[in-house]
């Protein structure tokens, strides 16, 4: 990709975001010097998850928390991730439509992205998207999770600060005990929090933190949202940057992006040799002798094993 894309992306051209995120997406015309090239321009941001069970208002929320920064001068860039249609193999829900007061804000862009089948609640393509919306001088990328509940731990590996939005009536405060939802969250909201149960929930919710917290850690704050109308998000914001200024004092800012940065070179190396592996010729021979098959007799390693041995593919 030449230096004039680079230079619109850096000028915030979101005609350009568009084009080269849709490029990323389909991993098509990309080499490794464009990501190369835009590496430095992409560490300054703040990357934050928000995540939780389908119907949490996450959205909604996200929403709200958008017109906080804009206040504070903030640029926000937003990776929607939402379930892949059977049909089309794009987004199933469209989180534009939901946050189309933004449409012709230059400091919001927003995209939305389907999983493409992945799972853990990301598709393996939102940190480039993440990325190259950083190096267009977004201050703020927000990865609004799919909301598969307990599956998606994924967000935690890809962000700053993880935000888990639940919702009184959904029996979460079991669910915390089972998934590793305890885990990455660095902030637990509770939106809808005008419906019966919340009070209980944050109590138990708070309870539950101080049991498992140990010493030396930072427990996450619990808020109560009702995003719908607005209530408790500025609360929420200011603990938000709160939370922020006390994981960078205690170093887990930087240690967590350098764990990420681990992350990621593993996965470029899994997705490289899987590229390497999957030949044109490859794929064909798979093709054609699972389509052979008509019978269970022969064991699925046994065919497996002569795929591999066979040296002519």
């Amino acid at each position: 990709m030449n230096s004039k894309t680079i230079d619109l992306i850096r000028s915030n051209d979101h005609l350009t975001l568009s084009r080269v995120i849709s490029e990323v997406e389909s991993n098509s015309n990309l080499d490794n010097d464009f990501f190369t090239n835009i590496y430095t321009l992409s560490n300054d941001s703040i990357r934050i998850g928000v995540t939780g069970p389908p119907g949490a208002g996450k959205s909604t929320l996200t929403n709200e928390i958008i017109k906080f920064f804009l206040n504070e001068n903030k640029s926000i860039g937003v990776v929607a991730i939402d379930p892949t249609s059977p049909f089309t193999g794009g987004a199933l829900l469209g989180d534009r439509v939901r946050m189309n007061q933004y449409l012709f804000n230059e400091n919001v862009f927003i995209r939305s992205m389907s999983t493409h089948g992945d799972l853990g609640g990301l598709t393996k393509r939102a940190q480039e998207v993440g990325d190259v919306l950083a190096a267009s001088g977004k201050d703020v990328i927000i990865y609004e999770t799919v909301g598969v509940g307990q599956g998606e731990l994924d967000v935690s590996k890809a962000v700053d600060l993880t935000i888990v939005v639940l919702v009184p009536e959904s029996g979460d405060e079991v669910q915390l005990m089972k998934a590793g939802i305890i885990e990455i969250a660095d902030i637990f909201v509770i939106n809808k929090s005008d419906r019966d149960g919340s009070g209980k929930l944050a109590q138990s919710l708070t309870s539950i933190l101080h049991s498992f917290s140990k010493k030396d850690d930072l427990i996450p704050p619990v808020f109560s949202t009702s995003a719908n109308n607005g209530d408790g998000i500025e609360k929420l914001y200011n603990g938000l940057i709160n939370t922020l200024e006390l994981i960078k004092k205690n170093g887990l800012f930087d240690k967590n992006r350098i764990k990420r940065h681990k992350n990621r070179i593993l996965q470029l190396v899994q997705e490289r040799l899987l590229s390497d592996f999957w030949t044109k010729k490859k794929i064909n021979e798979l093709k054609l002798s699972i389509d052979n098959i008509n019978s269970i007799k022969v064991s699925h390693y046994e065919i497996v094993k002569k795929l591999f041995e066979d040296k002519s593919v």
